[in-house]
């Protein structure tokens, strides 16, 4: 198989994979297919070849296309390889479960980071896509049924808003069986830790329990849905930035960083 019928294969089984073509005047258009399954082609050395592989993969999780600059045999410092780094990746799923006015507020900015968006709600009069507009689906389902077959990977964002216990407990139980990289639920510190009896009396262990995101999102003094999801999604981003989310002033870090696939704590 050619790396183009690679290439055509995977983006037809919506797989992520990055093509990634040398621009620079030392080997131009020299290409390096990068998937769950690999690398294939050369760009010149394997040095360089193990260096874009990395940095592609880095891409993929989140999606981006870039141009990248590296020394001969891959160092990080360096312009004698200049690389365009592709990504083909579909959007990674948000499900936001709850159709409350947090939701809809929720649904925009998920948008706006490059999410699709689905709402889940078990009450048909509230989970309607007139009062969830912004929302790629909206879904009459229990929260934990519709989980069971949904598909969720790293890179997937479950937003918890139901704030009932009805739907909390057995929600939060099918979300820790997944692998979604941030798990974040509504409610106050008293609404969580009732929450955590519950789960432990049903066995679930603290390593689990620790994924939890809750009280949900960034201390920020949020209290209107806007600013709830304002909240919600600077969470988000700082955690697959690996950053804390205090103020820039206060920190000596870089400003930009590489993004990496979502992981809860």
């Amino acid at each position: 198989m050619t790396l183009f019928e690679r290439l055509a294969t995977a983006i037809h089984a919506e797989s992520p994979v990055a093509l990634a073509t040398r621009l620079d005047d030392t080997k131009p258009g020299a290409k390096l297919l990068v998937s769950g399954d690999g690398a294939f082609g050369d760009l010149g050395s394997p040095g360089l070849n193990e260096a874009v592989t990395e940095e592609a993969r880095a891409l993929l999780a989140v999606g981006e296309t870039e141009q990248r600059s590296f020394g001969a045999d891959g160092e990080p410092i360096g312009v004698e390889a200049r690389v365009f780094i592709q990504s083909f990746a579909p959007k990674p799923n948000m499900y936001i479960f709850g159709a409350i006015d947090f939701s809809r507020a929720m649904a925009r900015l998920g948008k706006y980071l490059g999410y699709r968006v689905v709402v889940v709600d078990a009450r048909p009069v509230f989970a309607t896509k007139a009062r969830l507009p912004d929302a790629d689906d909206v879904v009459v389902a229990w929260p934990d049924e519709f989980l069971e077959s949904a598909r969720v990977e790293e890179s997937t964002a479950l937003v918890i808003l139901t704030h009932d216990v009805k739907f909390d407990i057995p929600l939060l139980r099918v979300a820790l069986t997944t692998k979604a990289g941030y798990i974040g639920a509504m409610g106050s510190r008293r609404t969580h830790a009732n929450r955590i009896a519950e789960l432990r009396q049903a066995g679930v262990d603290d390593v689990q329990l620790a994924r939890i995101s809750a009280p949900v999102g960034l201390d920020i003094g949020a209290r209107t849905p806007e600013e709830t999801a304002v909240s919600i999604a600077a969470e988000i981003i700082a955690l697959r930035a690996r950053r804390e989310g205090g103020r820039l002033s206060d920190g000596t870090k870089p400003i930009h960083v590489t993004r990496e696939p979502l992981r809860s704590a």
